[in-house]
């Protein structure tokens, strides 16, 4: 069985640079038209970029679309 199914390990599908799925998410730290910053069991992932939006937000996954520019990760534990 995947990890990401039997644990809160994040797993991120990104589609060219127009699509991401993060799944076993958190919540939303912050959302800007620019910059969204998505907190997870694990860390911080940072997405940049222009015209983002959130869609199709459930309780464990949730899909940013828009003009991706750039992704970083803040690990919060070893």
């Amino acid at each position: 069985m995947p990890k990401e199914v039997c644990s809160d390990i994040p797993k991120i599908a990104i589609t060219g640079f127009d699509e991401m799925i993060i799944e076993n998410f958190k919540g939303i730290l912050e959302y800007e038209e620019f910059f969204v910053r998505i907190n997870t069991h694990i860390g911080i992932i940072n997405i940049n970029g222009f015209q983002l939006k959130l869609e199709n937000m459930t309780d464990d996954d949730i899909k940013v679309t828009g003009k991706i520019e750039s992704i970083d990760i803040e690990r919060t534990i070893d």
